[in-house]
């Protein structure tokens, strides 16, 4: 992907660069950043096109293969709130590299993985890496760019490596299953890992260090009861909704996500500051995350298989299948800095969401005859334009108007609801999936075919949410263009009077 040059704000000196001083350069601070992030975010998918070897090789059950995914984001939505108050009392710098040491070396051990038991605790501590690695490079990015053009842009290339990595992830994962082994897709990232832990230090600003206390007790409690949650409707997929242990899992979960908020209001030093959900159009924007991350997670997941158990896919195939939406939301980061000057962000927001729903609900006709083109590649292009263009207002809402103390929280909030929207999308829909999958009949082809057209419609229904959240709740700034010309007919008529 191909960066411009973007010019540091003269007149503006954040945190970051009194402390980093003005030698850092933003194109290579930027590119690390971006760099590593895309590490991060490729590991989510990676080994979805891998899913099948790594059932047969591990001896994974059905429901137990979800964990592959999971036990990788429930760590890292539930600790990335801790990682943010590190990055903050600690330096964001220093954090960034020790949680990129903890990712790297929890990647080495994934791919060596010889069990089940194995692959799922290296892929908890790979979360617990990025979980603190992933808030710092969102502040840095804040700090190294000033509000407006500049960091429009930067979040442009930001949103669409969190959008467009996933899909890269599909790609690469089949590619390296197909030419070597389902365990390069985990060991891949050894050499990104330690080349970014020795760029790091020579090229991204310090921030200040602040004095400052960890909530453990937010930390724990957000972590648990998130998982809890997740495993209650994994478990129902398998044992059902009455099951002892799946309801004994959700009650569990509200009472430590209650015990959470308690704590956040009690604590000294929250570790989510509940101040940040006074803005409407940041709350909006962290429940719109949740839905529309949980409804394309979900879509990657299940059009995997299908593509893999019914068309018939190799793994590289299979990857490769999802270029389209790829290509064209990498195509957006030029496109939609220049949008959103001229509409506003939520005008620009709600027109992406909108596509997204109808390229889904179009993905959810698909049967065991649907045709690759049209039926499957334009919807997927129709969903690359839309997430290309939803995510870097989506993004930009959730750290609007933060104060600079808040900046490592709010960046924290913006990737728990990325990663919560993935583990809850897919423990949601699974449900769905496994009971069409039990009552579809006929053959195994014909039973996955019924079953990801069963679940497909629950992703629409997630975009369908989200672009009520955001019409609903998220309050609409009228575009730039518009807020200049009221401003100079004010002027006009104070001249006149």
């Amino acid at each position: 992907m191909s960066i411009s040059p973007l010019r540091r704000a003269p007149a503006r000196r954040s945190t970051a660069h009194a402390a980093g001083g003005a030698g850092h350069n933003p194109t290579l601070v930027l590119g690390i950043i971006l760099a590593t992030y895309l590490m991060i975010v490729l590991d989510v998918s990676v080994i979805i096109t891998a899913l099948p070897r790594i059932h047969t090789a591990l001896d994974f059950s059905v429901a137990d293969l979800s964990w592959v995914q999971n036990a990788y984001t429930l760590t890292f939505g539930g600790l990335l709130l801790l990682g943010a108050r590190a990055g903050d009392i600690l330096g964001r710098r220093r954090v960034f590299v020790v949680g990129i040491g903890i990712f790297t070396l929890a990647s080495l051990f994934a791919g060596l993985a010889q069990s089940s038991t194995w692959l799922l605790a290296a892929r908890a501590a790979q979360g617990v890496g990025a979980a603190i690695a992933a808030p710092s490079s969102l502040a840095l990015l804040t700090a190294t760019f000033a509000e407006g053009h500049e960091r429009t842009r930067a979040l442009a290339a930001y949103s669409a490596v969190a959008g467009g990595g996933g899909s890269a992830g599909l790609v690469l994962g089949g590619l390296l299953t197909d030419l070597v082994s389902w365990r390069w897709g985990l060991f891949i990232n050894v050499p990104i890992g330690l080349t970014m832990m020795y760029a790091a230090p020579r090229v991204l600003p310090e921030t200040e260090r602040r004095p400052g206390r960890f909530d453990l007790t937010g930390a724990l409690t957000s972590t648990l009861g998130m998982s809890a949650v997740v495993y209650g409707f994994v478990r129902a997929a398998s044992d059902g909704w009455s099951d002892d242990v799946t309801v004994a899992s959700f009650v569990s979960g509200a009472v430590l996500l209650a015990a959470f908020v308690v704590n956040e209001r009690r604590a000294e030093q929250p570790i989510t500051p509940l101040r940040l959900f006074a803005s409407r159009e940041r709350s909006g924007a962290y429940v719109a995350r949740i839905l529309v991350v949980g409804a394309m997670f979900s879509m990657f997941f299940f059009l995997t298989q299908y593509l893999q158990g019914v068309a018939g896919y190799s793994p590289l195939r299979a990857g490769i299948a999802f270029l389209p939406m790829t290509l064209v939301m990498f195509s957006m980061v030029q496109i939609v800095p220049r949008v959103a000057g001229r509409l506003g962000s939520t005008p620009l927001l709600m027109g992406g969401l909108a596509l997204d729903l109808v390229g889904m609900a179009w993905l959810s006709r698909l049967t065991e005859s649907t045709a690759f083109f049209p039926g499957i590649a334009l919807p997927l292009v129709l969903m690359g334009i839309g997430m290309g263009a939803a995510l870097t207002p989506l993004t930009a809402a959730g750290i609007a108007g933060v104060e600079p103390n808040d900046a490592g929280a709010a960046s924290g909030v913006v990737n728990v609801a990325h990663q919560l929207g993935g583990s809850l999308g897919l423990g949601i829909l699974v449900t769905v999936f496994a009971s069409a999958e039990r009552s579809g009949g006929g053959d195994a082809r014909h039973e996955l075919a019924h079953a990801v057209a069963s679940a497909v419609p629950g992703s629409a229904i997630f975009l369908a949410l989200g672009l009520l959240v955001v019409a609903g709740v998220m309050r609409s700034p009228l575009p730039a263009v518009a807020v200049a010309r009221l401003r100079s007919r004010a002027a006009a008529i104070r001249s006149v009077s």
